[in-house]
């Protein structure tokens, strides 16, 4: 990259600009048009583009960003101290009516080879998946685990893994509750994700409130085969000691190894992508490079068929204009707005607000506030209009472009899109995390090139060639989408390569007794 002085202006009536140097720049630093900086600037920094009194609009993305507490000088170092954040906007107020783009173009002749499930979806890995009831059991079940890994996955070569959906929830909670729905029918989707082939297989203790009748009730599996639903209760009195329950598990896990191994990837279309959208340890880049690019591989996907879930509430909040606009029929404008205020009411009862979201590492990157962090979020949506609303915890059943209403949490949002029924994830970073899932691969995509070199084991793709004018948004949106074929096709991230993977967190807003 040249040394010579960057900066970044997303909108043509900004009047801030970002700098694009690593290292950031320091005061003196004058620009080719003669701009010199007062103050030194970090990277991914705003500084004023002209001098902003005191009261005035702060605007990054053509949105006020904030209001300048006191006189901005040009060439100043503007930051979340300087800026008071605007209200967020109501939602008992007439919202803008869907205007949204037409249909994209169809995008034919685009496969990977999948996993083919009865019911119609499609896995992208082929993993057993063990279920539970209650967090009392997780003890016994990760002994198991240890031993089906070195005693039977080895016999099994086509099956990839076998994971536990351990949890902290089935008792000591309020679990009829209003909101208690949540957890629940997180946990029940979460045992049909269509990368666990439809096998069921459950681990219980018998006393817990969340029983399994409960959890998965008679009927509620569209299964085919009844021999692919299996369950195990440690406290049945046949289960005499820990080696008793081991063995039970084991044998359970057994049948349905046999049955994953049968299973042969196959050709299948684009469209049967299932896709979760999402951004974390983000940065003033992340609304410039990497999620611009998923934003247009967004739009490719649904072109191509596919599902797309874009999620993170309050990273989307400030962002309600633009969201009721593009949805598909006043019904999913209705949706949306519905599931915004009901987040805006259970971050009330906490007695927070959207502001609580950003984080300490988002301002070092360059993020002021809410505001900011939203703009850049909602960009990796794309531009396709949306189709519809998933509420927490329940099923994706539409194609298209879909606002799964999810915590902005990296694990929650990973874990109720898991349960949406996600079978690639694609995650964004501009600080760098290590997260991952083991039930789906994870492709984590560099807002800047110093993050992907210095990670370089651990960032799939380098976002930040865009900055640098080495990469376009649309060169690096196909790049990012021909990625995420190979990987639905079997292509180990590097998350999946170093067994980095986050444990799943229920979203669960009922007390706890």
């Amino acid at each position: 990259m040249s040394t010579a002085p960057r900066r970044i202006r997303m909108h043509e009536r900004d009047n801030v600009a970002i700098v694009v140097n690593d290292g950031g720049l320091p005061a003196g630093t004058r620009f080719e048009d003669g701009l010199c900086l007062v103050d030194a600037v970090p990277q991914g920094h705003k500084l004023a583009l002209h001098a902003i009194a005191a009261g005035q609009p702060v605007l990054r993305y053509g949105v006020c960003i904030g209001h300048a507490r006191q006189p901005i000088a040009t060439g100043a170092w503007v930051h979340e101290r300087l800026l008071q954040m605007p209200e967020a906007r109501a939602l008992d107020q007439p919202l803008p009516r869907p205007e949204p783009a037409p249909a994209l173009a169809p995008l034919a002749g685009y496969s990977f080879q999948g996993y083919r499930n009865a019911d119609g979806s499609v896995g992208t890995r082929n993993i057993l998946a063990i279920s539970t009831t209650v967090q009392c059991v997780a003890g016994v079940l990760n002994l198991a685990l240890q031993r089906i890994k070195a005693e039977l996955l080895p016999l099994y070569p086509n099956v990839d893994d076998v994971v536990a959906i351990e949890h902290a929830y089935g008792c000591g909670v309020a679990i009829d509750a209003p909101g208690a729905e949540i957890p629940i029918r997180t946990l029940r989707n979460l045992a049909l994700n269509p990368n666990f082939g439809g096998e069921v297989m459950l681990v219980s203790l018998g006393c817990e409130k969340l029983q399994p009748d409960r959890l998965l009730p008679p009927g509620s599996l569209p299964i085919a085969d009844a021999q692919a639903s299996s369950r195990v209760r440690l406290q049945d009195e046949q289960h005499v000691g820990l080696g008793s329950m081991l063995d039970s598990i084991l044998a359970q896990a057994r049948a349905h190894l046999e049955r994953l191994n049968r299973r042969q990837r196959e050709t299948v279309p684009a469209s049967e992508l299932v896709v979760g959208l999402q951004c974390g340890g983000s940065d003033a880049f992340s609304g410039v490079t990497a999620n611009p690019a998923l934003g247009f591989c967004a739009d490719l996907l649904v072109r191509a068929g596919a599902t797309v879930m874009f999620s993170e509430v309050t990273e989307v909040r400030d962002a309600v204009d633009q969201l009721v606009s593009r949805a598909a029929d006043a019904e999913v404008a209705e949706a949306i707005q519905r599931e915004l205020a009901w987040y805006d009411a259970y971050l009330q009862r906490g007695r927070s607000d959207r502001s609580a979201n950003t984080t300490p590492g988002n301002k070092a990157g360059g993020l002021s506030n809410i505001v900011e962090k939203a703009m850049g979020s909602v960009v990796k949506s794309g531009t396709a209009p949306i189709a519809g609303v998933v509420p927490p915890g329940e099923r994706a059943c539409s194609k298209g472009l879909l606002f799964a209403a999810t915590p902005a949490s990296d694990f929650v949002c990973g874990t109720l899109q898991l349960a949406a029924g996600m079978n690639m994830h694609v995650f964004t970073t501009g600080r760098g995390t290590p997260y991952g899932l083991a039930a789906c691969p994870v492709i984590k995509v560099a807002t800047r090139t110093e993050l992907a070199t210095r990670w370089h084991d651990l960032m799939d793709l380098d976002a930040g060639r865009i900055a640098s004018g080495e990469a376009s948004i649309e060169t690096m949106g196909w790049e990012l989408f021909h990625l995420m074929l190979d990987v639905a096709s079997g292509r180990r991230t590097w998350s999946e390569r170093w067994g980095l993977h986050n444990a799943m967190v229920l979203f669960s807003p009922a007390p706890i007794t």
